[in-house]
């Protein structure tokens, strides 16, 4: 089940936001876990793409260690239905999706062996539309 927000101040915001190649000055440490997967480039990343990794995690690692989210989609999309006339109004919200900057912490983990984050982060990495890499915490001390 995609994340989506429980409630919202308005339901079809007028935009998306402008240019996104920013570097994140906060987000981009690790803050609970030992292992994380760091974003290289801004951008953005959908509810279902996000639901896809932290799957893709879990079936992996079962019940071993234990898995931290740092970002939620909280910005709708909207889109018009297919061969629809012009006008009418703005369209329904498709998804929902989070800006990102280079350098924000998507996932963290704790309680799993290097081998087991590198291989958790691998399989994640396939699952995003940004390049990432996989930071660990002395690394970051």
């Amino acid at each position: 089940m995609p994340l989506i927000p429980a409630r919202t101040k308005y339901r079809k915001p007028h935009t998306r936001g402008s240019r996104m190649n920013h570097t994140a000055t906060r987000g981009n440490n690790l803050a609970f876990g030992d292992f994380g997967i760091q974003v290289l480039q801004s951008g953005c990343i959908t509810a279902r793409q996000i639901e896809a990794a932290r799957v893709a995690a879990g079936h992996y690692l079962g019940r071993v260690g234990k898995m931290w989210l740092r970002i939620f989609p909280h910005t709708p999309v909207t889109k018009h239905p297919a061969e629809s006339r012009m006008g009418s109004g703005k369209g329904e919200v498709e998804y929902w999706m989070t800006h990102v900057d280079a350098g924000t912490v998507i996932f963290e983990f704790a309680g799993i062996t290097p081998e087991q984050a590198r291989e958790t982060l691998r399989r994640q990495a396939f699952k995003l539309p940004l390049r990432s890499r996989m930071i660990t915490r002395d690394a970051n001390a």
